[in-house]
């Protein structure tokens, strides 16, 4: 993906990219987001992505197949049933699937919801939340200071509080203190929990990593890459979260590439370009040397599950933040977390913020996401 992206500079290049990072969030992703679009008053940005999709090759459809009974000789038969019994293969056409019936609001009808679906979400407090804030930077880093995230860090305490999770905040860590909080998180007993959220607000950088790329920065300016934060949480290394959501919320950039985003009608001069109080995250992207990092490392590693990893900007690009009223992806993460937690599924809402920011920066900044989730999310609210 990431290769794709770099490579994707014309507009339609970067339509077509977004498309496909849309379909891997599942079947509504893309008709919600183009209806979030027209909401927002941006139908012609929705009327071309909707071109782009049709225009794409169509798969070819498979026939309607239907259940079949594969049966053995005599001496091949197993002693707990009949052939037909252990070979039975049903498989249904799409078209008689039982549909999924909508899902209702929240409330008291989370425990009626069928754990095959969603997650539990029933332990009160949910689970842990740890915020690593990281503001000012040690000068020989190289790092500027990152104003704004003082606000972002206060939004995101107050939300994840009201959505029943214990947050515990740390400032101004350098790298290895950053490792040590989130190995000691890792390393509780979350039995009698069901989630655990880790936010990171920091400078970042683009690393060769594929399964989760980028890297956060500490204050000492030295980096630690998002893949070996992951995997302190997956379930080889914390036990007690196997089976559980695991979500982490990264506000850095993912290198320095800035996109350009597509060129429309802006109902303001100040929204034209970016500029005043209006800075980034973005960091030289480093080449890794010796023992710094090792990408091949990743194959001995378990494979993810239970985990997402949304991130304020595509791997590769910048991520823009605001002196007086903190990052974008930060501030439109707690307006959609404000309106739908009580409605609607976390993925759902995600895609409402990637509208949102890319909205807001006329495309110059679509937040991405990797996601491990093999059900249905919901923040549980009051």
């Amino acid at each position: 993906m990431l290769e794709e992206l770099q490579s994707a500079g014309s507009r339609g290049e970067q339509a077509r990219q977004l498309i496909i990072d849309l379909e891997t969030r599942g079947k509504q992703a893309f008709p919600a987001f183009l209806s979030i679009l027209r909401d927002s008053g941006q139908g012609d940005l929705a009327e071309m992505l909707l071109q782009e999709c049709e225009s794409r090759p169509v798969p070819p459809q498979l026939p309607d197949l239907r259940p079949v009974e594969l049966e053995l000789r005599e001496g091949k038969q197993r002693k707990n049933g009949t052939p037909h019994e252990r070979l039975s293969i049903p498989v249904q056409a799409e078209s008689e699937r039982a549909r999924v019936p909508p899902v209702p609001a929240r409330g008291s009808a989370v425990d009626k919801r069928s754990r095959d679906q969603d997650y539990e979400m029933k332990a009160d407090p949910c689970g842990h939340c740890l915020i690593l804030n990281n503001v000012s930077f040690s000068r020989d880093s190289g790092l500027s200071t990152r104003e704004g995230s003082d606000i972002d860090c206060e939004k995101l305490e107050r939300r994840f509080k009201a959505l029943h999770f214990t947050v515990l905040t740390r400032r101004n860590l350098k790298a290895q203190e950053m490792v040590l909080e989130l190995l000691k998180l890792s390393r509780q007993d979350h039995s009698a929990l069901d989630c655990c959220i880790v936010v990171i607000l920091s400078h970042g950088c683009q690393t060769s990593h594929i399964q989760f790329p980028g890297g956060v920065y500490g204050t000492d300016g030295k980096p630690i890459p998002i893949e070996k934060i992951v995997n302190y949480f997956n379930g080889f290394n914390c036990p007690s979260l196997r089976g559980k959501p695991k979500l982490f919320f990264i506000q850095a950039c993912g290198g320095e590439q800035r996109d350009q985003g597509f060129l429309v009608d802006c109902d303001s001069p100040e929204e034209e370009t970016p500029g005043g109080s209006l800075e980034s995250d973005a960091t030289p992207i480093r080449v890794p040397s010796g023992n710094e990092d090792e990408p091949d490392a990743v194959a001995s590693l378990p494979t993810p599950s239970d985990i997402l990893v949304s991130y304020s900007t595509f791997p590769g690009f910048v991520s823009w933040r605001e002196k007086s009223r903190g990052s974008w992806y930060v501030e439109m993460l707690d307006s959609v977390l404000d309106q739908y937690a009580h409605s609607e599924d976390l993925l759902s809402m995600l895609v409402r913020v990637a509208c949102a920011v890319s909205a807001k920066g006329r495309y110059k900044q679509i937040p991405g996401c990797f996601n491990f989730l093999r059900k249905k999310f919901f923040f549980v609210c009051d």
